[in-house]
């Protein structure tokens, strides 16, 4: 079994550094100069369209629900431990890397997002459901391979991330209380009956809770740190460029030079904001909007979110804290370098930083796990699960839950690892395919924008979409409700 899994993980390895990584940044960058560098020139846009994004119909989920949907999912323990991960082996410049892969992986998000709202369909619950599977079937008329994504989404979101969740809070409340694996994995449960089983609305209505609370303290703490420590930012700031291209040896990781820079960088920045992987555009499709590129954008704002601000507090956290806490190559376990961090900063002996990160990994770790029950969720849907297959995948993850935080389970991690890169070549290569209908989208937004109009309306056959897409919820009818929508706003 050891072997097998050995085998499995060099495949996912040279799947992931040789192939994957590659066509990520590739079409991230095809995506930005088609969108004429949309992540940039609305930027503003984006911001001003979250703030407002609290209200909906009622009937599906709101733009700020789905927005929050998918930060739960994207801001998780990777941006502690794996930002601790490439600094070590990477060095400090792997963190520059990391800003330049979430720039271009915000246009690879408005990209998948602006789909998803596209080819979504109304479910019976009255609550959108779209992502890869479906702009699969319906954009490329292929059920097979949209059956093939949702199958391996539902692998590794609804089965293998909730047990590595798990495992990870089971760990930090070890460590720090001294508590069982076994009362953790009785508390998760406990937490997770009554929301998992609700379903999509009452995740979405945690998720608006627990995600800006858990965004803002941290990113507060990190404030605080920067500014006590601002004398000691240019220097840092200098190591991080230096150490980006090679100009100081001594920056750059256990081994590779600023080839190991630029892969573990990109490597995490890719993994951690989860641009192209499929799994964000099913959170995307669920919101009610009057424009596709609406969500589209809000979506790629959580790219700038999860990578720009929380990884880099993370970043400028250990960097300022000096070589007493970090050095390039340590051999310190990546989970603790951020306390350690903390620790150095703030804690002035009194232990209440310990307190903290075990609060701060929960809460990334669990609000994960709900972002993965909303995904799970709709792929299950796509493949024509009912209410029971629904309750029944609910069910299987509440016990992956408490099982994960029982023991690790490193062949089923490295399978979901290997599902993960598969399913993120195949909704790449899908994005790379219908790309003329996000472009297209952009253009109108673009052009109703510049016509004065402040809340453009969608409709598909005005850009060619109803030939195209059969059924499409984008008809003069959704316009009507896009329209009363707007004058609620």
């Amino acid at each position: 079994m050891s072997a097998f899994t050995d085998a499995v993980a060099a495949i996912e390895g040279f799947i992931s550094t040789n192939i994957l990584i590659y066509i990520l940044v590739g079409l991230g960058l095809v995506f930005t100069i088609a969108t004429r560098g949309v992540q940039l020139r609305h930027l503003g846009t984006a911001l001003r369209l979250m703030v407002h994004s609290r209200r909906g119909s009622g009937e599906s989920l709101s733009s700020f629900q789905a927005f929050t949907v998918g930060l739960a999912s994207r801001v998780g323990t990777g941006n502690i431990a794996g930002v601790a991960l490439a600094l070590i082996v990477g060095g400090p410049g792997a963190l520059l890397w990391m800003w330049i892969v979430a720039l271009l992986g915000m246009a690879t998000s408005f990209m998948e997002s602006t789909l998803a709202q596209v080819f979504k369909v109304r479910w019976g619950d009255r609550i959108y459901r779209g992502g890869p599977a479906y702009y699969i079937e319906r954009g490329l008329g292929s059920r097979t391979w949209g059956v093939i994504f949702a199958v391996l989404l539902v692998f590794s979101y609804g089965l293998i991330f909730p047990m590595v969740q798990s495992n990870t809070i089971a760990v930090q409340f070890h460590s720090a209380m001294g508590l069982s694996p076994w009362a953790t994995a009785v508390i998760l449960v406990l937490i997770s009956v009554p929301i998992m089983l609700k379903g999509l609305r009452v995740v979405a209505r945690v998720t608006e809770l627990i995600v800006p609370f858990m965004a803002i303290i941290y990113l507060a703490i990190a404030v605080v740190i920067i500014a006590v420590n601002i004398t000691e930012l240019p220097g840092v700031l200098s190591e991080v460029f230096r150490g980006a291209f090679g100009l100081d040896s001594a920056l750059s990781g256990t081994a590779g030079g600023v080839f190991a820079t630029i892969l573990n960088g990109a490597k995490r920045g890719l993994f951690s904001n989860e641009a192209g992987q499929g799994s964000m555009p099913n959170g995307a499709a669920t919101a009610e909007v009057a424009h596709p590129v609406q969500q589209g954008l809000i979506q790629a704002l959580g790219t700038f979110v999860d990578t720009i601000l929380v990884c880099s507090a993370t970043g400028f956290m250990i960097l300022l804290a000096g070589p007493t806490v970090y050095r390039p190559g340590q051999e310190l376990d990546d989970s603790l370098l951020a306390q350690s961090a903390l620790t150095y900063h703030l804690d002035y002996g009194t232990g209440w930083t310990i307190g903290f990160m075990t609060l701060i990994v929960f809460l990334f770790a669990y609000s994960s796990t709900l972002g993965y029950s909303v995904f799970a969720e709709i792929n299950i849907d796509y493949l024509g699960g009912g209410k029971r297959s629904t309750v029944g995948l609910h069910v299987l993850m509440i016990v992956a839950v408490g099982l994960g935080a029982l023991a690790k389970i490193e062949l089923a991690w490295t399978l979901a690892d290997l599902a993960l890169a598969l399913m993120t070549i195949v909704n790449m290569c899908a994005l790379f395919l219908l790309m003329r209908y996000g472009v297209g989208a952009l253009r109108d937004y673009d052009r109703q924008r510049r016509a004065g109009i402040a809340q453009p309306i969608f409709v598909s056959a005005r850009v060619g979409y109803a030939r195209d897409v059969p059924d499409s919820v984008w008809t003069e009818e959704h316009a009507e409700v896009s329209r009363r929508l707007n004058a609620t706003r």
